[in-house]
């Protein structure tokens, strides 16, 4: 068997000397405090239910531009833009596809991109596609937002603002009122990626931007269904002329083989489920509590979501408490640099809906 070119070998042998290489490892045997299933829905026989008789096909045949498009995908994008108060939506195969057509798509050579320095891998991915020029935004610093947008009245283009609602490593939340007032011109469009946020904020979960009442006000907003859905994939929301132009022009829409019929029925289902749930109050109640038992204690990062860290500030340290965790028989991860930047290297924690409360201060106490 062919093994590949040295330098493969040189540069894994190098993330190991540096205590970063990764690996895969099954740990559905232990308490769950890492995983992004914040409701549970990922492993409710509801959800599974919804969906476990209908008779599907196992694939879609193709993209949606030739054999993918069917009626439940049709009814599914309808339900959504409903559901989030949009004119329209658009399903991707994921939050990763999501963010790489949109943002690689609907700018050209005269935009600029101004973006939270906190933004997911995928939005750095379609940015770097796109051709536009961009500015990294100090993370959640509405002065320095301001700061760049003056600096760039005379951009020829559009400009366009890019945050997540809630942050993937820290927790936290955008400032997303005072980004509409800031974004509150012809020419400057607010994107939101509301990932972590569907789920946990808003009536029934419908998100942060709910929460807030400012759907309206958002240019394009992304929901991702991987996570507290309990399911897969992803849809752009916003305007009928947003949905036009993405099936015409963002690349991961049109030439991949499109979501199978099962996996849309999933996600109907999900959000059948989003509405009739008591997991969103539970998740809540488990927040409070993780939040009331931290109170006070160093290296914790203030946060409002079911997302939740620790930081250590060394790699090392980090995969040492990973470890001891494991042993003690729960789940949670370390993140380490580069995936974070060097110094604030932690343990992030999710809580769920399903986590007792003696779970959550055995958790804390081994912290």
């Amino acid at each position: 068997m062919v093994k590949g070119p040295l330098h493969l070998l040189q540069m894994l042998e190098e993330r190991k000397r540096k205590g970063l290489f990764r690996s895969l490892k099954n740990y559905q045997h232990l308490i769950d405090f890492s995983s992004n299933d914040y409701l549970g829905f990922a492993k409710t026989e509801l959800l599974q239910s919804g969906i476990s008789n209908k008779g599907f096909q196992s694939g879609s045949t193709g993209s949606r531009l030739i054999s993918g498009h069917t009626a439940i995908v049709e009814d599914l994008e309808n339900k959504i833009a409903e559901f989030h108060s949009a004119e329209a939506a658009l399903v991707f195969n994921s939050g990763y596809d999501a963010n790489l057509g949109l943002l690689s798509s609907i700018t050209s050579k005269h935009d600029l991109i101004l973006y939270d320095e906190l933004i997911h891998a995928s939005i750095h991915d379609g940015i770097r596609l796109s051709l536009a020029k961009s500015y990294k935004i100090k993370h959640n610093d509405i002065e320095h937002l301001k700061r760049m947008l003056d600096r760039n009245t005379d951009v020829a283009g559009n400009i366009y603002v890019v945050v997540e609602s809630v942050y993937s490593m820290d927790g936290d939340c955008a400032p997303l009122l005072e980004l509409t007032k800031v974004c509150d011109n012809k020419k400057i469009f607010l994107i939101v990626d509301e990932a972590h946020a569907i789920g946990v904020f808003g009536k029934n979960g419908r998100g942060l931007c709910n929460e807030l009442g400012i759907e309206s006000s958002v240019f394009a907003r992304v929901y991702t269904f991987g996570k507290a859905m309990g399911c897969h994939g992803a849809a752009v929301v916003g305007s009928q002329l947003l949905k036009d132009y993405l099936i015409n022009y963002a690349r991961s829409f049109i030439y991949t083989t499109a979501l199978p019929p099962h996996s849309i029925a999933t996600i109907t289902a999900a959000y059948d489920l989003l509405v009739s749930t008591n997991a969103i109050s539970k998740l809540k109640e488990n927040i409070e509590c993780f939040n009331d038992l931290v109170k006070g204690k160093d290296g914790f990062i203030e946060s409002k979501s079911a997302i939740h860290c620790r930081v250590y500030g060394d790699n090392n340290k980090v995969n040492e408490i990973e470890n001891k965790f494991e042993a003690a028989g729960l789940f949670v991860k370390g993140i380490k640099s580069p995936t974070v930047k060097a110094g604030s290297e932690r343990i992030r924690i999710c809580l769920h809906a399903f986590n007792t409360k003696e779970e959550i201060k055995r958790l804390i106490d081994l912290l």
